[in-house]
């Protein structure tokens, strides 16, 4: 997707049956962001600290905090360890939470990437975002078979 500039964007939304600080933990706890996404995480929630999550297929996501908001927003940078094209700190990540009556709304955005690069994230966040969504509202996932990425 993309925004009325034009600059690539992915930019998704999800209503949450969960309050706001639910959602924040699985953001900010090393051992919760690995339940939704990845096989493991090493989270410092703190502006700078190091964000590093390894995927099933020993891929490498790695970026540092740009800001933390208690229950209402976590931004960070983000990047693949060893990528030409998404190395990391390359593109940033913002994750907005507001509470509607205990209901939070989550919106994802993510700028930076290049436009070849879009298909394969937005494939990635629509299946790790139900994943986050399930945990956050008490129920089980299942396992993580990776994300269907177009032009992998």
């Amino acid at each position: 997707m993309t925004d009325a500039n034009t600059t690539p964007r992915i930019r998704l939304e999800r209503r949450i049956k969960a309050r706001p600080a639910a959602v924040y933990a699985y953001l900010t706890d090393s051992e919760k962001w690995a339940r939704w996404q990845g096989e493991s995480a090493e989270i410092e929630a703190r502006v700078d600290g190091a964000f590093r999550m390894t995927m099933g297929n020993g891929a490498i996501a790695e970026g540092r905090f740009l800001e933390l908001i208690p229950d209402r927003r976590v931004r960070f940078t983000w990047g693949w360890h060893g990528s030409q094209t998404v190395p990391p700190g390359s593109s940033e990540v913002t994750i907005d939470l507001v509470d509607d009556g205990g209901i939070t709304v989550l919106t994802l955005i993510h700028d930076g990437l290049g436009g070849n690069d879009i298909p394969s994230h937005t494939a990635g966040w629509d299946h790790y975002m139900p994943r986050l969504v399930a945990l956050a509202e008490g129920r089980d996932p299942g396992p993580d078979r990776g994300p269907s990425v177009p032009n992998a």
